[in-house]
C-alpha cells in the first residue's frame, strides 16, 4: 500500500476503488499462504470494511451482510470481524467500539490509530516513536508491556480545511 508522503492514506487524496482492490488482493494471498480460508462471509465483511476508511460497528457490518443475504444473527458478523483481526487483516477500534481495515496487512505491526471526531475517518500509522517512548516509560517503572493500543481523536486534514 502506497501512503501520502507527508498523510496515511485515509487522510491522502488517493484512488480509493484501487486501494481496496490491492487490500483485499493483499488479504486473499495472507489467508491462503496462512492456510486460513476467507470464506464468502469473511471476504463480504472485509470488502464492507473497505469501502471507506473509517470504522464500522459490528451491527453495522451485520446490516450490511444480512442484506447480502448472510444472515442476521450477531454472531455471522462477530464470528467473520474476529476472523479478519486474528488474521491481521482488520483492527478492532476500542475508543469507537468498532473495526476498521487493516491499511498494512502484510506487515508485522502494532499501529497508532488516528481518528477524526467529525467524520470517523481513521488513518493508521505504523510509526514506532510512540510505541519507543511507551516501552522506555515502561522500563523506566519496571512495567512490563504485553499490548500497546494508541488511539487518538481529533480532526483530518479535510475536516480541518471545512473549519478554516
Amino acid at each position: 500500500m502506497i501512503e501520502a508522503p507527508d498523510r496515511p492514506i485515509a487522510f491522502a487524496a488517493h484512488d480509493h476503488d484501487r486501494c481496496a482492490h490491492d487490500l483485499l488482493s493483499q488479504a486473499d494471498t495472507l489467508a491462503e499462504s496462512r492456510g486460513a480460508r476467507l470464506t464468502p462471509v469473511r471476504r463480504r465483511a472485509l470488502e464492507i470494511l473497505l469501502e471507506a476508511h473509517r470504522a464500522l460497528g459490528a451491527y453495522e457490518v451485520l446490516e450490511r451482510l444480512a442484506q447480502d443475504g448472510y444472515g442476521n444473527q450477531p454472531p455471522v458478523a462477530y464470528r467473520a470481524l474476529d476472523f479478519l483481526v486474528e488474521q491481521g487483516l482488520a483492527h478492532r477500534i476500542s475508543r469507537l467500539n468498532a473495526f476498521m481495515a487493516c491499511t498494512h496487512p502484510s506487515e508485522s505491526h502494532s499501529p497508532a490509530f488516528f481518528i477524526c471526531r467529525d467524520c470517523n475517518a481513521v488513518a493508521e500509522v505504523s510509526d514506532q516513536t510512540a510505541r519507543a517512548a511507551v516501552a522506555d516509560a515502561a522500563d523506566a517503572i519496571g512495567f512490563s508491556v504485553d499490548r500497546v493500543a494508541i488511539e487518538v481523536t481529533g480532526l483530518c486534514p479535510a475536516c480541518q480545511d471545512r473549519a478554516a
